[in-house]
């Protein structure tokens, strides 16, 4: 057994036992760099070329945490998703393809057979524009570039629709049109 001391704030010794290999504890070893945690962001723009907020993505034990703050967005409820392609072309942002959908399920989180991966929860835009959103992208990845990966060939992109998504019509939850857009980037 080794015995490791650190200094207190006190100014006293502390004395942690240690099984295992002689090296001080992770927090202490000099020299090496924590693991890189993998984000992404994207920058949303209205249909007439306004900022209308950023989103970040951050990876997960399998999954992608997502964290959008939107402005100058009209206010309500509204769908929110992933879309397939990283292209976002105003006004109508349809070079965003559909949703992110690796798997070939159907729309909706309340569909019994399954949603499409970059299906997500409404989210509320209050009187003056403004909102927040959190949601955990299950199934999405970060990492590389394959069929789960926000950049698989081609990237995609977060949008934002008119009107809330009813979370069970296919394809796309009767969300109405899309009013903003960002390509989601490293």
């Amino acid at each position: 057994m080794k015995y490791w001391a650190q200094l207190t704030g006190t100014g006293l010794f502390a004395l942690t036992m240690a099984c295992g290999p002689s090296t001080p504890p992770a927090a202490e070893t000099q020299g090496e760099a924590p693991a890189a945690v993998q984000t992404a962001r994207a920058e949303l723009k209205s249909s007439k070329g306004e900022d209308a907020g950023r989103a970040t993505f951050t990876q997960t034990n399998g999954s992608v945490r997502l964290s959008v703050e939107v402005k100058n967005l009209p206010p309500g409820t509204h769908a929110i998703h992933v879309h397939e392609t990283g292209q976002c072309d105003a006004p109508d942002f349809k070079t965003a393809g559909g949703h992110f959908n690796p798997a070939g399920k159907q729309h909706g989180l309340e569909n019994p057979q399954g949603h499409h991966v970059g299906d997500m929860p409404n989210m509320t835009v209050g009187q003056d524009g403004t909102g927040t959103f959190e949601y955990t992208i299950e199934g999405a990845s970060l990492a590389g570039t394959g069929e789960n990966s926000l950049f698989h060939q081609g990237g995609t992109a977060l949008v934002v629709h008119a009107g809330p998504d009813d979370m069970k019509t296919d394809p796309a939850g009767n969300a109405g049109g899309r009013i903003a857009c960002g390509v989601i980037t490293r």
